[in-house]
């Protein structure tokens, strides 16, 4: 297979639907596509029934396209991740693995439009985030939740307002920031540098103002990071966590216990937001992106630095703070079914605490005057009085 024979393949999946995000290649499945987070199966001509271990390979070896270090890291841990481009059409960022003894190709397709704040849909408190100078932004969510996409809206809108350096550590560069306002370096790990702690590492020494790094992988990523926003720089990167608590977690589980009470205190300082992001699926087609947003406040620092309880958890700090722009993914869920972008399903599903969720549809509900319930011939059943046959003695006259 030539390089044009895959371009040719990947640009008929590509036809199948303008929104599609992956693209999925496995042994015994024919080629197929996600859209609207459902795989559905491609066909070309000449037709692919079932792809066989010998296809696979050949796409995975032409994805690769003869690098030594992709080969070397696919033979010896199993997996590797590249980037791969159509020309004109779309880029990609590639994950070839082995399952039972095959190869298997997953390719995310990466928007080459980089979209604005505005475009997405985000809440006013998102310029905020864009104007911290100092400290660290995580955007947080599961694998294709769009967190990328939410780093580049944020990245775009200091480029349009600020001169400053800003240098990305990615694996692999997935949007392409055009020099406007700000000077940026965009980084790919592999082809740049080898890890994403000695990238931020060097990082340090070239000057930035702000530093992207694609995804805090260790411990030693952390603890750069981390002296990077003690140092003055702004750095923003994304975890694989589903809220604001489990981040926090996440972050103080990567040390050892005797580390993690300084690691409160350096984390209490230095952290700016969090954003969590969960994609659902819309009314009418198309995902939506429900988020929490929690900031820095003195509750959130003594909550981090002494752990949560009663009273002081993440959740209820994000509850108070709602007139300030916070929000936890109940708030989201109840916002998205109360303008009509979700069902009340996908809302119960998506919640974080479905019991207050549920309340919150029912007020909505009854707002509207819609039934709340499925009993509706409910009646209070009629008793009849019971004749007794005691008698009734009579009253005594007091003398």
């Amino acid at each position: 297979m030539r390089r044009n024979e895959l371009d040719y393949i990947l640009n008929r999946m590509l036809d199948y639907h303008p929104d599609v995000s992956d693209l999925n290649m496995t042994v015994d499945k024919p080629l197929q596509v996600e859209h609207d987070g459902e795989l559905r199966p491609v066909q070309i001509d000449p037709p692919i029934e079932k792809l066989t271990p010998f296809q696979t390979e050949t796409i995975a070896l032409n994805l690769i396209g003869g690098n030594r270090r992709l080969m070397e890291d696919l033979l010896r841990s199993g997996s590797c991740d590249a980037s791969y481009g159509v020309e004109g059409r779309a880029r990609f960022r590639v994950n070839i693995f082995s399952q039972r003894g095959h190869y298997s190709c997953v390719l995310r397709k990466l928007n080459t439009k980089i979209p604005t704040l505005k475009e997405l849909g985000m809440p006013e408190i998102f310029f905020q985030v864009a104007k911290e100078k100092t400290g660290l932004v995580l955007v947080t969510g599961a694998t294709g939740s769009g967190k990328s996409t939410t780093l580049a809206a944020l990245l775009n809108e200091i480029n349009e307002t600020r001169s400053i350096h800003i240098i990305t550590l990615e694996d692999p560069v997935e949007f392409v920031h055009p020099q406007k306002k700000a000077t940026f370096n965009q980084r790919e790990m592999g082809n740049d540098f080898d890890t994403f702690s000695s990238g931020l590492r060097a990082a340090l020494r070239q000057a930035p103002k702000i530093i992207l790094v694609g995804e805090m992988r260790d411990r030693e990523t952390v603890e750069i990071g981390l002296s990077a926003a003690e140092t003055g720089h702004l750095v923003l990167s994304t975890l694989h966590t589903i809220d604001a608590g489990q981040t926090i977690n996440r972050i103080l589980g990567m040390f050892e216990p005797e580390e993690q009470e300084q690691v409160r205190v350096r984390l209490a300082d230095t952290l700016r937001w969090v954003i969590s992001q969960r994609l659902v699926p819309k009314v009418g087609g198309g995902r939506y992106a429900l988020l929490e947003i929690m900031g820095n406040n003195i509750r959130t620092k003594d909550s981090i630095i002494h752990g949560e309880s009663e009273g002081k958890s993440f959740y209820e700090i994000i509850e108070a703070a709602y007139p300030f722009g916070w929000r936890h993914f109940d708030h989201a869920c109840l916002e998205a079914y109360e303008n009509g972008i979700i069902t009340e399903e996908v809302a119960l599903l998506s919640a974080s605490k479905r019991a207050i969720v549920s309340r919150g549809i029912d007020n909505i509900k009854k707002k509207r005057g819609e039934v709340t319930s499925s009993y509706t011939d409910l009646q209070m059943k009629k008793t009849e009085e019971k004749k007794t046959d005691v008698p009734i003695p009579p009253v005594l006259k007091l003398k």
